[in-house]
């Protein structure tokens, strides 16, 4: 074990040729990702990650050739370099992720993480983002660290030994955050249609963004509702200081609000601060399907970009352009679909571009791909209303899709389907 005063100090344990994940999110460890980008010395260094945050510098077209990025689940930073061929998109569920670096199909020589100072037992935690970097720390040979005295410290299953670390670096700097943003009349009447369909006694699984927060705006009326996400966000946190959520109801992890990484406000870090009420776990845990089917009227929030008339919701793409990732979508529209009084459901407002186009399609765009299949496809709901598709058949789902489009071109769809359809 060595301690390290600089980030490069630390980046210089790496060699050419290393395969190095990168911790994510808010835990995004910038420094070492500058000094990284910086060392002239490292090539052919291929760097997996999930959605990154904060300065990027070995993304920069400066280093392309040199250090390569694989995104497992894409963010703005990435979109580009992927278009232009200088990074990869991996698709895959999130809950597959972990048993990738476990099993060495894609195996790791290095990690490099952020982590909180270690405690009193010399143990550190990953901060606000376990999802698979718990895998990632259990499996690389070498854990390179910042220590972040700002992180905040986590529980569930989360600890690493700061006998672990190979090479740190001390920081004491914010971390970057994400406001929550205003919300339109389109998603204020999305966020109502969805609330409608929470039931009391409810367990929530949702992201981040203007849907997610405009239904928990809504749902200060609920009782006794839960928590088992991969995901949550600053509202989760109004509701639980609203009594709203309690998770007395749910039978996994009963009395803890679960999830695998936040993403938001310095709020919602300070919130899951050192807090055994919040129980980060890795994402094949959370997202396990097995274990989301057993908890009773599992609600699960998704968004789409785009749905075709017999329910294909496409989720990780804009034509053939990378756009996020498959990330969680499929494990938990199953596992509430499975679930005794699940209710599983896909969100998007009908148009896109200001109105000008329709994310309800009769033909999806050349090269988008379906996240979830039509067959899994349960509720979706657009500012216009929400239909349940399961168990229609074709024609019924065509019509009560059409209905959910903006009415300038429902009936332009209607002519396109029965072109397609011979109805």
């Amino acid at each position: 074990m060595a301690r390290e005063s600089t980030a490069a100090d630390v980046i210089a344990h790496l060699r050419p040729g290393m395969r190095c994940f990168v911790h994510g999110a808010a835990a995004t460890p910038t420094p070492l990702l500058d000094a990284l980008a910086a060392d002239p010395a490292l090539h052919d260094i291929t760097l997996y990650h999930l959605h990154l945050d904060g300065p990027l510098a070995p993304l920069d077209v400066a280093h392309a050739g040199r250090i390569r990025s694989v995104s497992l689940f894409t963010g703005p930073a990435c979109r580009v370099p992927i278009a232009e061929g200088r990074a990869d998109y991996l698709p895959v569920f999130l809950s597959e992720i972990p048993g990738l670096f476990r099993t060495r199909a894609l195996p790791l020589d290095a990690a490099l993480v952020q982590l909180s100072p270690p405690d009193a037992h010399g143990m550190c935690t990953l901060g606000p983002s376990v999802d698979v970097a718990r895998a990632a720390v259990d499996s690389a040979p070498m854990l390179l660290a910042e220590i972040n005295h700002r992180l905040p410290r986590s529980h569930g299953d989360s600890a690493v030994p700061l006998s672990r670390v190979t090479a740190w670096t001390e920081t004491d700097r914010p971390l970057p955050e994400h406001a929550p943003t205003p919300e339109s009349p389109v998603v204020a009447r999305i966020g109502e249609l969805i609330a409608d369909l929470v039931v009391d006694g409810a367990t929530l699984q949702m992201g981040i963004g203007a849907i997610p927060d405009a239904v928990c705006a809504r749902l200060g009326n609920r009782l006794e509702l839960g928590i088992h996400t991969e995901m949550f966000s600053d509202g989760v946190v109004d509701l639980v200081e609203a009594g709203v959520i309690t998770n007395r109801r749910k039978p996994i992890l009963r009395g803890q609000l679960t999830t695998s990484f936040v993403i938001g406000t310095r709020r919602v870090h300070d919130f899951v601060d050192d807090n055994p009420t919040v129980s980060f776990q890795p994402s094949d845990w959370t997202n396990d399907t097995a274990l989301i089917r057993k908890i009773p009227r599992m609600t699960a929030i998704n968004s789409a970009l785009q749905v075709d008339l017999t329910g294909q919701v496409v989720a990780d793409s804009i034509g053939h352009r990378i756009y996020s990732g498959i990330g969680g979508q499929m494990d938990f529209i199953r596992g509430a679909a499975r679930a005794e009084g699940g209710r599983p459901i896909i969100a998007l407002p009908s148009t896109a571009k200001g109105g000008t186009i329709s994310r309800i399609v009769t033909t999806l765009d050349p090269g988008a791909g379906v996240v979830t299949t039509r067959g899994h496809v349960h509720w979706v709901v657009t500012e216009h209303g929400a239909v349940n598709l399961h168990g229609l058949t074709l024609r019924e789902r065509g019509e009560r899709l059409i209905a959910l489009a903006h009415p300038d071109v429902r009936e332009e769809l209607r002519r396109e389907w029965r072109g397609v359809r011979n109805y």
